[in-house]
């Protein structure tokens, strides 16, 4: 077996990885498939916290139309619960498939979760368990990729992986356009310039200014974690260059 090339990584899902594409809700299905790449990952002596989103079971801007009763604040804080409810799902799971978990929230909610302290994530993952991060940073207006960014600071993470359901980072919409470029290598500063959807604005310059690295790559594609983490050309790898 390959050595982890990434001491610790923070793996971001987004909330439409836990359902069939085009669906929403939760498939235990994707969840399990999801999980048994993760726990491969961890045998390689990899450290893992991983970020969820919710936009499976909800999302924020549904609830943006004019007049609506629902206020844009309370919207974030539903959309935050929704992680939670994903969190708990992938524990399951991970657990299924033999890996040691801690569910931990930025909301507070004892019955449920371990609330996060980041010394006690730290210690966590020093012990070889997966750490799943929900709630994001437990305020609105905040989005999951850019609570990922902060965690993979806060955490001391070597790299930013992004799971998403395309191969890397385009030049356009790949869907849009068949002849789209798809960068194996890309600046941040490009990025930013060429507005590519990397991850939201907050999240890039954050990650830019603290020298994080992103690697966005297709989860999907069986084995493409065990790639990353060992550090085989997989999807696309934003740096300062």
């Amino acid at each position: 077996m390959p050595a982890a090339k990434y001491k610790r990584i923070l793996l971001k899902l987004s909330g439409e990885s836990f359902s069939p594409s085009g669906e929403r809700g939760i498939s235990m299905e994707e969840v399990v498939h999801i999980s048994q790449q993760v726990y491969d990952a961890q045998q390689l002596g990899c450290e893992i916290a991983v970020v969820i989103g919710g936009g499976n079971i909800l999302r924020g801007s549904q609830f943006k139309a004019k007049n609506d009763i629902v206020e844009e604040a309370t919207a974030h804080y539903m959309g935050m619960l929704a992680t939670v409810i994903n969190g708990l799902a992938l524990q399951d799971a991970l657990e299924s498939v033999g890996c040691k978990t801690r569910l931990m929230s930025a909301i507070k909610m004892d019955g449920v979760c371990e609330p996060y302290i980041r010394r006690r994530a730290d210690r966590h993952l020093q012990k070889g368990r997966i750490v799943i991060l929900g709630a994001g940073t437990g305020g609105p207006f905040v989005t999951t990729d850019t609570a990922a960014a902060l965690r993979s600071m806060e955490l001391g993470a070597d790299i930013l992986m992004k799971a998403t359901r395309v191969d890397g980072i385009y030049s356009e919409d790949p869907e849009k356009n068949p002849n789209a470029e798809l960068y194996s290598d890309l600046h941040f500063q490009t990025a930013v310039e060429k507005n590519l959807r990397v991850m939201d604005s907050t999240a890039i310059s954050h990650c830019m200014e603290h020298n994080m690295p992103i690697m966005v790559f297709n989860f999907r594609k069986d084995g493409n974690i065990v790639k990353a983490v060992t550090g085989e050309k997989v999807g696309t790898l934003v740096t300062n260059g």
